[in-house]
């Protein structure tokens, strides 16, 4: 379980974006209820069923925490058995039918136009893995990919004629993408020049790739958006979320309806989406006081 735990942190840090405090948390959390299954003698995920997380509540409450911070365990769990759901680990969530309060979301961090042309400046596209690097920031941020699709792309996925991008997201749903004319031409090029120099003829059905061809990882997208960060003078924590916000966020403040943002992003329930609305809203407020006559 320890393994099954480090990898979800991982995929915190990588697919979602998750500060070091939020990490440490979770972290923290995810300890004290394998310390509870552990010491009620529960040896695998698999053997955690909802008698089990509810005689867990019980001890939580026992122990003094207060109803805030039991749901923030719930919910550190919740994502946790999601997670191993989604991986196929587990055949049923055992939190299916545990009520958690709802609580106020938190927005999403995200660059500014300028942080993004910053970091996608970095890559030296005369290298061919530097190509590569840089296609995949461009279709990333111009796509607003999941980083799961991003490094899942073959090259039938990619129509570079008119510019659009076909993953299978979330719930085995189809959905097709547009993006732009730079993340086009750079894409164009790593195909071309880039690719099969790092292929050295070896074969592969993937657009984007490793060392000797394997599929990009996660974390290897990660690490390169780690990298960069510095190289661009940006202080945040890049992470390959932050691009997803990002895109979402530069599209409703260009004037982009919900709708389709939301379509993109391919969230299934439009108030996932809403929270960038958060966003757009202080960035009209901003650019009304700054050019408005009568401020």
């Amino acid at each position: 379980m320890d393994e099954l735990t480090q990898n979800y942190l991982d995929y915190l840090i990588i697919e979602k974006g998750l500060s070091n405090n939020s990490i440490m948390s979770y972290s923290e959390d995810l300890a004290q209820f394998l310390t509870f299954l552990e010491k009620n003698r529960i040896n695998t995920v698999i053997d955690v069923d909802t008698t089990a997380i509810l005689a867990w509540l019980i001890d939580l409450a026992k122990k003094g925490l207060s109803a805030k911070s039991r749901a923030r365990h719930l919910i550190s769990i919740r994502g946790f058995f999601k997670y191993l759901l989604n991986e196929k680990v587990i055949s049923a969530n055992p939190l299916k039918n545990v009520d958690i309060p709802k609580i106020g979301l938190s927005l999403p961090k995200f660059l500014t136009v300028a942080e993004v042309s910053a970091l996608l400046d970095v890559p030296d596209i005369r290298n061919p893995r530097e190509l590569r690097n840089s296609a995949m920031m461009e279709i990333m941020y111009g796509s607003g990919l999941r980083v799961s699709e991003l490094v899942s792309l073959k090259l039938q996925d990619v129509n570079l004629d008119a510019n659009f991008v076909r993953v299978m997201g979330k719930g085995s749903k189809e959905r097709i993408i547009p993006f732009g004319s730079q993340a086009s031409t750079i894409t164009r090029k790593w195909i071309k020049e880039g690719r099969q120099a790092l292929l050295n003829k070896i074969s592969t059905p993937y657009l984007f790739f490793a060392r000797a061809g394997k599929p990009m990882t996660r974390q290897g997208f990660w690490k390169i958006l780690k990298k960069y960060g510095p190289m661009a003078n940006l202080s945040k924590n890049i992470t390959p979320h932050i691009l997803r916000h990002s895109f979402a966020t530069h599209l409703l403040e260009g004037g982009a309806d919900l709708r389709s943002v939301q379509t993109m992003l391919g969230h299934s329930d439009i108030s996932t989406t809403q929270i960038y609305t958060h966003i757009s809203r202080d960035y009209l407020i901003k650019m009304h006081q700054q050019y408005h006559p009568r401020n």
